[in-house]
């Protein structure tokens, strides 16, 4: 039973950021056919912060109607919304209008909005949910979190991307009527192994494996445990559910022993926390830090990467986007095993992490004629570039973590999200 709730709770989690990380590593296959071309990228960061107006409502949900929001229900109705905007957009993705005399992705940007929707409200609804579940079940929906970004990722390394060849291709000049023949060539653009179309299809399946995993996780048979810990006041007791929960034998030791002796039942049951060993400066810093890297990383380099990669060719656009959703939760992973809480290690990886985004923005800038255009090494390191940057994110957040709390759950909240 518990090794069943593991893998529910994983694929419950797979559902959370599946939707956007999906359209960020598709962007290489359609930012040549949809009209906004290279400034796609930054409709599509704009659209995504938008969307976090879904948490907002839900936090003033909670504020002035406590009690009223039923988590269960929220979470059925975003994860249907999921599902029917990654059909929709299957169908609709490359279908434009013209808006104030220009042409525009409208149904591309509308349902993108929705899926965005429902990711950012994802972030609170999901793990009030899996709150009642014991804290072992949370340590795997993070891991199913954080595979919302790597699945994509290996799904779009195996599509490919329509790499373009030159062809020779013959044609007779206007109003030659002579049997000579102009020859010139031609970009041929090849397929990839399966169509954007299927991609969606992929990730309304995926979004439907979510989907599947919360029913079944919703109808688990529950426990109840009485806990000790007091968090509210000093004489209440409150009452939690939650799925097999191995503590709820010690819970109730815990109890019987306070009916004994009050002092020595609290001592036993209630959990140690972590002590405040930071300044107020080093919180500052901490949060700074914080701050910054996912502002450069979720807002303004994703919205430039076209500008400093397609230079280089469709080629190192697709491995920028697919090796990054790719590499950050396993960046994530391996930080988690090695952990370094020194402030100055994390000052030094913010700074190598912001000296190889400048990079990354400085051939964005020099677009469409980069340094080492047309080069193999200009491909190698543009692609590269973005992933060290991305890799040092990973690992700076989970420093800042760890430095800030020893709990485990925190650390792979924030190490496994990859959008914030």
């Amino acid at each position: 039973m518990a090794l069943l709730i593991h893998l529910l709770a994983c694929a419950f989690g797979l559902g959370s950021w599946v939707a956007v990380n999906g359209l960020w590593v598709e962007l290489p296959l359609i930012v040549n056919t949809l009209p906004e071309g290279w400034n796609l990228p930054s409709y599509l960061t704009v659209i995504i912060q938008l969307a976090n107006v879904g948490p907002l409502l839900v936090t003033l949900m909670h504020k002035l109607c406590p009690g009223r929001l039923k988590e269960p229900v929220v979470i059925v109705f975003i994860l249907c919304v999921g599902v029917l905007s990654c059909v929709l957009l299957a169908f609709f993705w490359d279908r434009t209008s013209v808006v104030a005399g220009r042409t525009a992705s409208t149904a591309f940007f509308i349902l993108t909005f929705f899926l965005s929707l429902v990711d950012c409200t994802s972030s609170v609804t999901f793990l009030p949910f899996m709150m009642q579940l014991p804290a072992k079940y949370i340590t795997t929906f993070y891991i199913g979190e954080g595979l919302s970004g790597f699945v994509p990722g290996v799904v779009a390394l195996a599509q490919g991307v329509g790499i373009a060849k030159c062809v020779n291709s013959t044609g007779t000049p206007a109003g030659n009527n002579t049997d000579g023949n102009l020859w010139s060539l031609q970009a041929e653009y090849m397929s990839p192994t399966f169509s954007t179309q299927v991609f969606f299809f992929l990730l309304a399946a995926m979004m439907v494996i979510s989907l599947s995993a919360f029913f079944a996780l919703n109808k688990m048979p529950r426990t109840y445990e009485v806990s000790t810990e007091n968090l509210v006041s000093e004489d209440g007791v409150y009452v939690s559910s939650g799925l097999d929960n191995p503590g709820a034998e010690l819970d109730g030791e815990a109890v019987k022993s306070k009916g004994e002796g009050e002092g020595e039942g609290e001592a036993q049951s209630r959990p140690r926390l972590a002590s405040a060993d930071y300044s107020v400066c080093q919180t500052v810093f901490i949060y700074s830090v914080v701050l910054w890297i996912n502002a450069a990383t979720n807002g303004l380099l994703p919205s430039v990467q076209t500008y400093s990669c397609i230079p280089y060719g469709n080629l190192a656009y697709h491995l920028s986007a697919a090796l990054s959703s790719v590499a950050n939760p396993l960046a994530c992973t391996v930080a988690m095993f090695f952990q370094n809480r020194s402030l100055v290690f994390l000052g030094l990886l913010t700074a190598l992490g912001t000296g190889f985004g400048s990079y990354n923005m400085a051939m964005a800038a020099m677009s469409p004629c980069p340094l080492l255009q047309g080069s193999v090494m200009g491909e190698v390191f543009i692609v590269s570039e973005t992933l060290k940057m991305l890799r040092k994110k990973s690992v700076c957040v989970c420093v800042c973590v760890t430095r800030v709390s020893c709990q485990s759950a925190a650390q792979w909240t924030l190490s496994l999200c990859k959008y914030s």
